[in-house]
């Protein structure tokens, strides 16, 4: 009789730490936080808890690792005959989409400001602050600017993703939340109330980047403030960043 293969349902090729965030970002995709679990990763993987706590020594760890992983995908490289204003704003929309995808990545960077992702996008900013030519005593500020904005809407945006759940789709959400601005006390809510049509037909990507050109607006006169001491620019001088 022919001899029957045994099998075990575990991996036969080399667990990766590579693999294992991965396999985490999946899970992470459909579950979210509380969904990822060594457990359920293990049982991912056909593995046992043991093989990944070899490359990874905890829940803390993996997050890092998979957020790291995410946005290593998006950030736009430098170009060279870009200007600051479009590398700040590529740096921003390549975040914003990241989140979108995966809302959980929103949370993780609001929570962890020193880790490698944060770092390497508050990085790519202030490159382009220096560039754009910021006094030195105002490149902190102003790169704190744009990274806190990207990262608050960014975890906005990640709350929004739970909330909608249980909400047929955002179209509906949006419009439940308009009606009842507008029907909110007139005396007490009159700038709210005027805006709630607004609230309902907005786009979050065209507004997450005219906040961006906002913040970039309020950069640019920086490098014409005579606080600065750097010399004042006619307007034909300072680009608009549009």
């Amino acid at each position: 009789m022919p001899t029957r293969t045994r099998h075990t349902g575990r991996r036969e090729d080399a667990l990766s730490r590579e693999r294992i965030v991965d396999a985490a970002i999946e899970l992470l995709d459909v579950a979210g936080e509380g969904g990822l679990t060594f457990r359920a990763l293990a049982a991912h993987l056909k593995t046992g808890p043991g093989a990944i706590y070899w490359h990874v020594a905890n829940k803390s760890e993996l997050l890092i690792a998979a957020t790291d992983a995410v946005l290593s995908h998006v950030m736009p490289a430098d170009v060279a005959d870009g200007t600051p204003e479009d590398a700040i704003r590529a740096v921003a929309l390549g975040v914003f989409d990241a989140i979108d995808v995966h809302p959980w990545v929103g949370r993780q960077l609001s929570i962890a400001p020193a880790e490698p992702a944060t770092l390497r996008i508050f990085e790519r900013i202030g490159r382009q602050i220096r560039a754009l030519g910021v006094p030195d005593s105002a490149q902190f500020t102003a790169a704190s600017a744009v990274l806190n904005y990207i990262l608050g809407v960014g975890g906005q945006n990640a709350a929004n993703a739970r909330a909608y759940d249980g909400v047929p789709n955002r179209t509906d959400f949006l419009e439940t939340a308009s009606a009842a601005w507008a029907n909110l006390d007139p005396d007490e809510y009159p700038f709210t109330r005027n805006v709630a049509d607004q609230l309902r037909d907005h786009d979050d990507r065209v507004q997450f980047l005219d906040g961006v050109d906002l913040i970039l607006a309020g950069i640019a006169s920086l490098r014409r403030s005579p606080a600065s001491g750097l010399p004042r620019q006619s307007a034909s001088e300072v680009r608009a960043p549009i």
